[in-house]
């Protein structure tokens, strides 16, 4: 499905060690300018790092919230992106659980 919309995604994390969430935060911080799609940044924007403490959290003490043109841009950030396949090869190995949502802008309004 194509979208006309921007798309907001919500990526939430479950990292035990404090060290290994400071280097996922780091990969997270050169997404900006890291990501790139035909040689230019592509990403509209990331916001992410440790989540408060709260019983609702589940356990997840991690979010990233990202933002995309389109669809499409998030498929490439998916399967072709290289900045988010070294954050999604570092992450692998240190989180115990990941839950990720999408929604098109603008569908509530």
């Amino acid at each position: 499905m194509a979208t006309t919309n921007p798309i907001t995604r919500v990526t939430l994390f479950k990292i035990p060690s404090s060290s290994d969430a400071e280097t996922l935060l780091s990969h997270f911080r050169g997404m900006p300018t890291n990501a790139l799609k035909d040689g230019n940044p592509y990403l509209l924007s990331v916001t992410a790092g440790p989540t408060f403490e709260d019983p609702r959290s589940q356990g997840f003490n991690f979010a990233a919230i990202s933002k995309f043109k389109n669809k499409e841009d998030m498929v490439y950030y998916d399967e072709e992106c290289a900045a988010h396949a070294a954050l999604k090869a570092f992450a692998k190995d240190v989180i115990q659980g990941i839950m990720m949502v999408y929604l098109e802008d603008g569908a509530a309004e």
